[in-house]
């Protein structure tokens, strides 16, 4: 799927409901799950220790943070969207954020987007982009939500 291109608010209103697109698939993969325990302080044997959750896991394998697995959303959403005439935008909030299933070293996510809700405050324009951030052959996500942004067009 190409990115979607918006250039203004009615652009974006346009799409109200619909699917926005989807990312490309990326691995989560070993290297990347140690520099975000290095980064959060976070260094539980679950993500970290190969050996021991080979061993004692139940999934028989280290497991990325859910957090990562959230950093990872502005990243595939840049993959998605590319919004014009804008002279900021604002992470708002989140709101309905569930952790569905854990996230297996080597596995592929993706990130689906619909355009949740969409309101004019007084020439901001805020969205709720409704969320799901897709294992590759998971049915169930790994983590869903609604993302609010504030945009804040020329």
């Amino acid at each position: 799927m190409s990115k979607l291109i918006i250039n203004s608010y009615d652009e974006l209103a346009s799409h109200l409901g619909e699917r926005l697109g989807e990312s490309e698939w990326l691995e989560v993969d070993q290297e990347r799950i140690n520099l975000f325990a290095d980064a959060t302080l976070d260094h539980q044997w679950i993500h970290v220790d190969t050996a021991r959750a080979k061993e004692e896991s139940p999934y028989k394998s280290t497991i990325a943070h859910g957090y990562l697995t959230l950093s990872l959303l502005p990243y595939m959403w840049e993959q998605i969207i590319e919004v014009n005439n804008i002279k900021m935008l604002v992470n708002y909030g989140m709101d309905k954020m569930r952790f569905g299933r854990p996230v297996i070293t080597g596995s592929r996510v993706r990130l689906v987007t619909t355009l949740h809700s969409i309101e004019n405050l007084r020439g901001v324009c805020k969205a709720g982009i409704k969320f799901q951030i897709e294992i590759e052959g998971e049915r169930k996500p790994a983590l869903e939500g609604i993302a609010t942004f504030l945009y804040y067009f020329i």
